[in-house]
C-alpha cells in the first residue's frame, strides 16, 4: 500500500514540474489595483515535493501518544472575563453594516475610493478572515446579522411563544448551496467593482438573513448562513479559543484537533465546497481560465463558471468520499466510510485558511493604506490613491503558506487517526488516501497560486 501510495505522489510531483511554467503568483485585489508579484519555477517545484516528503515523515515518525498530546492539550487559560466588551462589540457590528450600506451607495462610484467596498472587500472577507484563523474568532459577536436577528427574534418572542423550529432533515446543505452561490455572484457580478450592486446583495443578505434568523433562531447561523459557518469553521484553526471563563491559548489547528463534534455528509459537503471556493477564486481570475472562457464563446460567461464551480465541487467532494471508503478498506476497521469521512473533515480546514492566506495577504498589504486614505474622507476621497507596492519575494511566501496549510492539515489528520483507530499501523493506513487527497488538493492551489492573472492583478 505505501509503495502504490509513493508513486502516486511521484506521478504528483512529476506532473507540477510538466504543468507549471516561470508564471507570476496570484496577489488577489480590487480589479487592477495591485500588480502581480513573480513565483521562480523552482520554488512552487520544491514546494510541491516538501509537502509529499514532510507529510509523510509526520506520519511514519510521529506515532506516540505523547507527543501527539503535547499538540492537542497543550494551552494556557486566560481566566478573565471578556463579556464586558461584548455590547461595544456588537454594536461596532450593527454600525460597521450600516457603514457598508450607506457609502456603498452614496460615495464615489469608484470601487478603489469607495469605503463600503473596501470595508467589504479588504477589512472584512481579507483582513477579519485573516484574524479568525491567526488569531481569534469573534464573528460570534461582531455579527451585525445575528444582533439584529436577536433584537427582532426577541418582539416576534413578544407576539409568538416559541420560533419555528429548524428542520432537521435539511441538514446543513442549505449552506452549502449559500456558499456555492455567494461565490459564484462574486465572480460573474460587478460586486468589486460596482458600489451600487455591493450595497444590493448586502442589503438582500441582510433581509434574508435577519429574517430566517428572527424564525429559526441560532439554528439559522448553525445551518444555513453561510458566512457563519466558514467563521466557525475557521475559528477552530486559531490559537486563541474563546471560552465561558475567557480565553485559552493553544497550538494552532488543535481545537480542530480535539473536536469532537460530529460531521454529517452535509457538513463534510460544506467543509469541502469551502476548499474548492477559495480555489475556484483564485482560479477564475488568472489568464489560464479567461483562455477557457475564450475557447467555449459564445457559451456566456455566468453559465461557464456555473457550470465549473458545481463541476469542481462535485469533484473534489467525490474525490474526498472516495478516499474515505477507500480508508475504511486500508485501515481494516469496523466504523463506516461515512463516519470516517466526517472524522477527517477538520483536517481540510488548514488547507482552506493557507490559500485564504496566500490569496489576500498581498491584497491587504497593497491595499490597507487605501483603506486608512479613503475612510478618513469617505465622501470626498484623494483624486490619487496610491496603493503600495507588493515585493516580489510575495510570491514565495503565498507558495508558502499554501505547503504549510497543508502540513497542518497532515498533522490534524495524523492526531485524530490515533483517537479513533488503534495501535499504531492502522491509524497511519488510515491516512494514506486522505494524504493523496490532500496532497492533490494542495498541488491544485499551487498551481493556481502560480498562474498569472488577467492583466497581472488578482480579481
Amino acid at each position: 500500500m505505501l509503495q502504490r501510495v509513493l508513486t502516486a505522489l511521484t506521478v504528483l510531483v512529476v506532473s507540477l514540474v510538466i504543468l507549471v511554467q516561470p508564471v507570476a503568483a496570484h496577489a488577489g485585489s480590487l480589479a487592477g489595483s495591485l500588480q502581480s508579484a513573480p513565483a521562480p519555477f523552482w520554488l512552487v517545484v520544491v514546494s510541491g515535493g516538501g509537502v509529499v516528503c514532510v507529510s509523510f515523515l509526520l506520519s511514519a515518525f510521529v506515532t506516540d501518544d505523547e507527543t501527539l498530546d503535547v499538540f492537542t492539550r497543550f494551552g494556557v487559560r486566560v481566566d478573565r472575563s471578556v463579556k464586558f466588551v461584548g455590547a461595544a462589540v456588537r454594536l461596532f457590528g450593527v454600525a460597521a453594516l450600516g457603514a457598508v450600506i450607506g457609502f456603498a451607495l452614496v460615495g464615489p462610484t469608484v470601487a478603489i475610493a469607495n469605503l463600503g467596498v473596501l470595508l467589504v472587500w479588504v477589512g472584512w472577507w481579507a483582513g477579519f478572515t485573516m484574524l479568525t484563523y491567526l488569531v481569534v474568532d469573534v464573528w460570534p459577536l461582531v455579527n451585525p446579522w445575528r444582533t439584529l436577528a436577536s433584537e427582532l427574534h426577541r418582539r416576534v418572542r413578544a407576539v409568538r411563544r416559541a420560533s419555528r423550529p429548524y428542520p432537521s432533515r435539511i441538514g446543513a446543505w442549505p449552506s452549502v448551496v449559500g456558499l456555492l452561490g455567494l461565490v459564484w455572484l462574486e465572480v460573474v457580478s460587478p460586486l468589486a467593482a460596482n458600489p451600487r450592486s455591493l450595497a444590493a446583495v448586502v442589503i438582500a443578505y441582510s433581509l434574508v438573513t435577519i429574517v430566517g434568523a428572527a424564525v429559526y433562531g441560532d439554528s439559522w447561523f448553525q445551518h444555513v448562513d453561510p458566512v457563519a459557518r466558514v467563521f466557525r469553521l475557521y475559528g477552530l484553526l486559531a490559537p486563541v479559543q474563546r471560552t465561558g471563563d475567557g480565553l485559552s491559548v493553544s497550538f494552532p489547528g488543535s481545537s480542530l484537533a480535539r473536536s469532537r463534534e460530529k460531521f454529517g455528509t452535509d457538513d463534510v459537503a460544506f467543509v469541502v465546497a469551502l476548499l474548492w471556493v477559495t480555489t475556484f477564486d483564485g482560479l477564475v481570475s488568472t489568464v489560464a481560465w479567461s483562455r477557457v472562457l475564450d475557447a467555449v464563446a459564445p457559451v456566456p460567461a455566468w453559465a461557464v463558471n456555473f457550470i465549473a464551480i458545481l463541476a469542481g465541487f462535485l469533484a473534489f467532494f467525490a474525490g474526498y468520499r472516495f478516499a474515505s471508503r477507500t480508508a475504511r478498506r486500508s485501515a481494516d476497521t469496523y466504523v463506516t466510510a461515512e463516519f470516517i469521512a466526517g472524522w477527517f473533515a477538520p483536517a481540510l480546514v488548514p488547507i482552506a485558511a493557507g490559500y485564504h492566506l496566500a490569496h489576500f495577504l498581498g491584497y491587504v498589504v497593497g491595499l490597507a493604506p487605501v483603506l486608512a486614505t479613503v475612510a478618513l474622507s469617505p465622501l470626498s476621497p484623494p483624486a490619487n490613491i496610491s496603493v503600495l507596492t507588493v515585493p516580489a519575494w510575495f510570491g514565495g511566501l503565498r507558495l508558502a503558506f499554501v505547503v504549510l496549510g497543508h502540513l497542518l492539515s497532515v498533522w490534524v489528520a495524523h492526531t485524530r487517526s490515533f483517537d479513533v483507530f488503534p495501535g499504531r499501523l492502522q491509524p497511519l493506513r488510515s491516512e494514506y488516501p486522505f494524504v493523496v487527497v490532500t496532497v492533490c488538493y494542495t498541488m491544485a492551489s499551487l498551481w493556481v497560486v502560480a498562474q498569472p492573472t488577467v492583466g497581472g492583478v488578482a480579481g
